[in-house]
């Protein structure tokens, strides 16, 4: 546990928030580190001045945030979570989500990304990064032998989450996982296309320009299959294509 944590008495209209922000202020300056247990819940109630209900309120909270982890029992307590990419991607998917995002707002979000995100992967990936490319795609070949269509658009929608490791760049990272898990709600949603293939040619002719790190001619193989597929999706071309545009 830190001792050397304080917190400050916490306005009774806001103290849930506020108790929020101030563990999340204390987790950003690096007072708190992962693994690091906070104080029990009676001596945050007196720092922060409000009943251990606010307070376990508040810890509730930041566990369904991924910012802490609560263990039960003699050495339990509430702990620090090391924060990975998946977590802070759903926490943002979650909020699109909310928004009633068209399929236009999300086609043109990817037509602004992707051609930075390929360019930064012919730049700085690696073979091994390569090479799990070129692994997801003949993974998703063998299901699509087998017509295994949702484990297929799963390792499909994995794809963008190899390539943006390969950037380096935890921003980027994020926002395309955050991306990802939208456009895999998606693919569940619309079902197996007309022709289950069309991915699988795209992924293979940009797979050649990545080898050869082809950069503008990877975001031109990009961009037409992103418009091909937004037309498909709009014109019911997959079976039970029902977004708006």
């Amino acid at each position: 546990m830190t001792d050397e944590v304080t917190f400050q008495p916490a306005r009774p209209r806001r103290a849930i928030d506020e108790i929020i922000s101030q563990i999340r202020g204390s987790i950003q300056r690096g007072e708190l580190e992962p693994g690091d247990r906070l104080p029990s819940e009676r001596a945050l109630a007196e720092q922060f001045a409000v009943s251990r209900n606010t307070v376990r309120e508040a810890l509730r909270m930041l566990e369904i945030s991924g910012q802490i982890t609560l263990k039960k029992g003699h050495t339990g307590g509430a702990f620090i979570t090391k924060l990975d990419h998946s977590t802070a991607a759903r926490s943002v998917s979650d909020a699109l989500q909310a928004t009633n995002v068209s399929l236009s707002d999300f086609t043109e979000v990817r037509m602004w990304l992707e051609p930075a995100l390929l360019r930064a992967v012919c730049e700085r990936m690696t073979g091994e990064d390569l090479q799990a490319l070129e692994d997801n795609v003949e993974q998703a070949s063998k299901l699509s032998a087998v017509g295994d269509w949702e484990r297929k658009g799963a390792v499909h929608v994995e794809f963008f989450n190899l390539l943006a490791d390969a950037t380096r760049n935890p921003v980027m990272q994020v926002l395309v996982r955050s991306l990802s898990e939208l456009l895999r709600e998606m693919v569940m949603a619309v079902g197996p296309s007309t022709d289950d293939d069309i991915i699988l040619r795209s992924r293979r002719r940009l797979l050649g320009h990545l080898r050869k790190r082809e950069a503008e001619k990877a975001v031109q193989e990009a961009e037409r299959h992103l418009k091909r597929i937004h037309r498909m999706w709009l014109t019911g071309a997959y079976e039970g294509s029902y977004f708006r545009s």
